[in-house]
């Protein structure tokens, strides 16, 4: 049964007891679900929302100590759908001595309240190290140097920080989409070994009046609880853009406002909570937020030699007979790509020689047994289809060729770098202006 539309009333919070049963959390949850939709159903508010937070407490507890991935990603859906439902409740009862909302303060039981608040931000959290080395980064060394003084010498040498040497603690990565500030901030993490916060917009702006706010101070409260641990905000534009803009509300600045009190505690207070920011607008980032980082690092377009090694890495083993003088070709051709356009470029060769093999009409018996696509001309040619060889019984003998140059020339011949020449020079003028080369 559907209570109507919510209420954005602020309502006094319940009491909490501690867990003392013996029963699993996993079983008491349940249980406590249970009678919480049947008094939803019911139509009693006031009786199913105290109901609904003990479940959630009891989740939350099982969530904790759960090993098996596919049993926590069912539990953790269930549980942001109850969570939904509870917030539904709690924003329509008044302020008759009943229950207010689940994340809207600390109430009579801090920790309750703390833990409540802060599980709408749990999927944000890595919880496994993202495993992606320096070396996985092509190119970029300047970057990778102001992270590495940032993030490891602290951590390895922390002789080397006494007095006013203070390792940087707010880093801004901006440049063109798709050039691996993301990839950059998790090798970060890997090589910090830290917690590492993965936060996009949509996980810090909520509905409800005031509960944005609430989950940024949340999310810092929980890296401070985690340190040392990284916050990486994805396209932080979304959320803090220009104050005075005609799409700003009343939201969108209290958003702004906490995030500024948040950064700046952890620059002073934090010594072991990281913020690292990535946007492909830089202009169109708040100034004030601007100013928090004390690091604007440009991510450009990769130069000629990260692009070598991005065809080798992602060619990978693949079969293919290129050599070292294709690859430098290969990283000519491709000035203005950016490394996602390369990715985009490899994973489209890789399926040529299984076009090839569908499209060919004669076949080679190699001496291993195999049969592998060849000319007409070429000796023991054997005129036969792919669907032929299948039919009689050769579909696991069949063998594509390896990938050659003429597969590259072939793709990069239809395939177009996707970053402009004019947005290239906007963040030319921002780094110019406010930022520093990676």
């Amino acid at each position: 049964m559907d209570p109507g539309p919510p209420s954005r009333r602020r309502c006094r919070r319940p009491q909490y007891y501690p867990i003392t049963s013996p029963i699993s959390p996993l079983d008491q949850a349940i249980k406590k679900v249970k009678e919480a939709v049947e008094e939803d159903n019911g139509g009693n508010y006031a009786k199913a929302f105290p109901s609904y937070v003990y479940a959630l407490e009891y989740f939350n507890t099982y969530l904790k100590y759960a090993k098996n991935p596919k049993i926590k990603e069912a539990i953790t859906l269930k549980f942001n759908e109850y969570l939904h439902r509870a917030q539904q409740i709690s924003a329509l009862l008044d302020d008759g001595g009943l229950p207010g909302p689940i994340s809207s303060g600390y109430g009579e039981n801090p920790e309750q309240a703390k833990l409540l608040a802060g599980v709408g931000l749990n999927s944000a959290i890595i919880r496994e190290k993202p495993d992606v080395k320096w070396n996985d980064v092509a190119g970029l060394e300047s970057a990778k140097q102001a992270l590495q003084e940032a993030v490891i010498l602290p951590v390895k040498f922390p002789r080397f920080f006494t007095g006013k040497i203070v390792p940087w603690r707010a880093f801004l990565l901006y440049g063109p989409p798709e050039t691996g500030k993301s990839y950059l901030a998790k090798a970060v993490a890997t090589e910090a070994d830290s917690t590492f916060f993965s936060i996009s917009s949509s996980d810090l702006v909520s509905k409800w009046m005031g509960e944005s706010e609430k989950l940024v101070s949340n999310l810092f409260q929980m890296a401070r609880d985690s340190a040392p641990s990284i916050i990486f905000i994805d396209e932080i534009d979304s959320l803090c853009g220009q104050r005075g803009e005609g799409n700003e509300n009343e939201a969108s600045r209290c958003i702004k406002t906490e995030l500024l009190v948040q950064m700046q505690d952890a620059g002073r207070n934090d010594k072991k909570v990281l913020v690292l920011a990535a946007t492909n607008t830089p202009y169109a980032l708040d100034q004030a937020i601007r100013r928090r980082f004390d690091k604007r690092i440009y991510i450009p377009l990769p130069d000629l030699k990260a692009r070598q090694q991005m065809f080798k890495v992602h060619l990978g083993d693949t079969p293919n007979n290129l050599t070292e003088r294709d690859f430098e070709s290969l990283a000519r051709r491709t000035e203005g790509f950016s490394g996602s356009d390369i990715s985009i470029c490899v994973k489209n060769v890789l399926f040529e020689p299984v076009r090839k093999t569908q499209d060919a009409m004669f076949f080679i018996n190699t001496s291993d047994g195999m049969w592998v696509p060849c000319g007409p001309k070429q000796p023991g040619a054997v005129q036969i289809t792919m669907q032929e060889l299948a039919a009689k019984g050769f579909a696991s003998k069949i063998v594509p060729n390896p990938i050659s140059r003429t597969d590259f020339d072939k793709v990069l011949a239809r395939h177009k770098p996707t970053v402009s020449k004019s947005d290239f020079e906007v963040h030319k003028r921002f780094t110019k202006e406010f930022g520093e080369e990676g």
